[in-house]
């Protein structure tokens, strides 16, 4: 009966891959072959526990941790909305465009700042194309550098936190690794969150970033036919105000929600709050810069309410309340209707805009479509384990040559030719449960215990990968829907070639540097 259930588990598997490549919707699919497959195994006297999965669900639903998952949407949508990546672009143009690869260069560096603040590939690499593409093209550059550096700079957002690849990959393997340690004979390890996960890829991210740009200017000057300079069109360069007036609010933007958990301030979800509020109040500012006090008032009153908590404790249902704690409740109560008073306002703007209802529907849109995808990826994982999958993966990874170094290969390998044909999604949902417990028992390159912010910064790389990859990279789509007709399919295919492999090139630098993605977060949390 065990070989005729294991049997089934790879069958189970292939006809799930096999039903997404012929395009049917990814959560039915997931859902659907694992009750199929459930049935087939409880005919033949299998044990499938089909009773847990309603517990399953209501735990997924009722996690704090995915509460980050819509704030993070609609900051992104928001933010999008507001114009900031057409004014970063056409500020950072101006400022670089006159050096060789000047354009390119603009392009990385816009695309870091908006993964950073925003995080929605499509988005990023739709408004690049848009207004990007066809300048560089005009100015002479090659349809390949072009594309492949709009498509590339898109995706960075799944690598550079916050990013929701990142909050899907953390609360996977926080599951991942408390198996791992009760198997290993620890019954009670130190959690594992989305801000460690946070923490170790913002190193690697910037280490990503500085690879696109010694690749760009590469080009430049070993190849300056493919990215010259930006043609004098007459217009000066930007001035000091026009710069600020581009970079400070992403970058602020950056620092409060980034910031606010490195420095453990608040927690992942709690700053999705603080990013959703500051996007709905930047976007009213950008509605109506005239009149920009109501905004200002409400970002001092979010700062200060963000230092009070800090340095003081403002919880007021105690017997007795010092004085200094008191005055700090009434300073934040005060400031707490200073930022009402700003969103209110704000939200007035966007709706005369009528930009608030399309950012809802889209965030609504987006975010079910996510979590349909997670309930019927659950329902999958729940299903392949209760057939013996699991004891099947770990055969099969610790049966490989070559101990951990072998079988890291292989879930890498095998993640990045799904990225070829899968969403991210899946891949997360789906293979990240099956094998993140059994590699969190082996031991990193450098002898020491796995770190599970090593694995997700490893997995993150590599599934960035898939936004790239054809036939289905969903950057190419974007890309080529918005490229004028002279630019070829083919260009935009080979064009991310370099960038690629130039993933894979940091695959390896953290393989040999796992440090890069352990030491911040072992500073920030010990």
């Amino acid at each position: 009966m065990d070989g005729f259930l294991h049997t089934l588990d790879i069958l189970m598997f292939a006809v799930a891959c096999i039903c997404l490549l012929a395009g049917f919707p990814v959560a039915f699919t997931l859902a659907g072959v694992a009750l199929i497959f459930a049935l087939i195994a409880s005919f033949f006297g299998g044990s499938v526990t089909l009773g847990a999965i309603p517990s399953r669900i209501f735990g997924t639903m009722s996690n704090e941790t995915l509460i980050a998952v819509p704030l993070f949407i609609f900051m992104g949508v928001m933010l999008e909305r507001s114009k900031v990546a057409e004014e970063l672009l056409e500020t950072m143009g101006r400022l670089f465009g006159r050096m060789p690869g000047g354009l390119g260069i603009s392009v990385t560096i816009v695309g870091a700042l908006l993964a950073a603040s925003t995080g929605i590939v499509g988005a990023t690499v739709v408004t690049m194309g848009l207004l990007s593409l066809p300048t560089m093209l005009r100015n002479g550059y090659s349809p390949r550098i072009a594309c492949g550096s709009i498509a590339a700079s898109g995706t960075l957002g799944q690598i550079i936190p916050p990013s929701i690849v990142l909050v899907f990959l953390a609360d996977q393997l926080s599951n991942g690794y408390q198996i791992a340690q009760r198997e290993m004979g620890n019954f009670a390890p130190e959690p594992f969150s989305v801000g460690d996960l946070f923490a170790g890829a913002l190193i690697p991210g910037m280490v990503l970033v500085g690879l696109y740009l010694c690749y760009q200017l590469f080009v430049a000057f070993t190849q300056p036919h493919k990215s010259p300079p930006m043609r004098d069109d007459g217009t000066d360069g930007p001035t000091l105000s026009q710069v600020l007036h581009a970079l400070v609010p992403p970058i602020a933007l950056i620092i409060a929600v980034l910031g606010s958990i490195l420095a453990g301030i608040a927690t992942p979800t709690e700053a999705a709050a603080v990013g959703a509020v500051g996007a709905l109040l930047l976007a009213g500012y950008r509605m109506n810069e005239e009149k920009p006090w109501p905004v200002y008032l409400a970002v001092l009153s979010l700062i200060v309410m963000l230092g009070l908590t800090s340095f003081m404790d403002l919880r007021v249902a105690r017997n007795e309340i010092p004085t200094g704690d008191m005055v700090g409740i009434w300073v934040a109560s005060a400031s707490c209707a200073i930022l009402a008073y700003g969103l209110l306002v704000s939200l007035y703007r966007v709706m005369a805009k009528k930009v608030l209802v399309p950012v809802m529907q889209s965030t609504t849109q987006i975010t079910c479509m996510v979590f349909v995808i997670l309930i019927g990826a659950t329902f999958f994982s729940l299903i392949f384990r209760d057939l013996g999958g699991e004891e099947l993966v770990k055969e099969a990874l610790t049966g490989l040559p070559g101990g951990a170094l072998g079988a890291i290969i292989a879930v890498m390998l095998v993640m990045f030719v799904l990225g070829f044909f899968l969403d991210f999604l899946e891949i997360v949902f789906v293979v990240v449960p099956l094998v993140a417990p059994i590699l969190l028992q082996l031991e990193m390159p450098n002898g020491e215990p796995m770190h599970p912010a090593w694995l997700g910064v490893m997995m993150a790389v590599n599934l960035q990968t898939s936004f790239l990859t054809p036939p289905f990279g969903f950057a190419l789509f974007y890309l080529r829907g918005v490229a004028p007709p002279s630019v070829k399919t083919t260009d935009i295919y080979f064009g991310i070639i370099p960038f690629v492999l130039i993933q894979i090139l940091m695959l390896v630098i953290l393989w040999y540097l796992p440090e890069l993605a352990t030491w911040l977060p072992k500073v920030i949390y010990g």
